[in-house]
């Protein structure tokens, strides 16, 4: 890729992710069932793949950052602040 030092680093985007989705996965955690600060890891994980699928789609980032990012922490337990 031509533009790699324009594309999101992961840190970046596991800070906006945590800031913009998250909130509303927890509303959605509370609404089915879980209570604070129970996780549900799977609705996550696939929030986190297919937010980094668009961002990839988009060219926000690369191939190969789309094929080799981990998930964020945040998908399987809540954040330390």
């Amino acid at each position: 890729m031509k533009n790699l030092d324009k594309v999101m680093k992961w840190e970046e985007a596991v800070a906006f992710f945590t800031k913009t989705h998250l909130p509303s996965l927890r509303r959605l955690e509370r609404v089915n069932g879980r209570g604070q600060g129970e996780v549900d890891g799977p609705m996550r994980r696939e929030a986190w793949n297919n937010w980094t699928d668009m961002l990839c789609k988009s060219g926000v980032i690369s191939d190969w950052q789309y094929e080799n990012w981990s998930q964020p922490e945040c998908c399987e337990r809540e954040p330390r602040w």
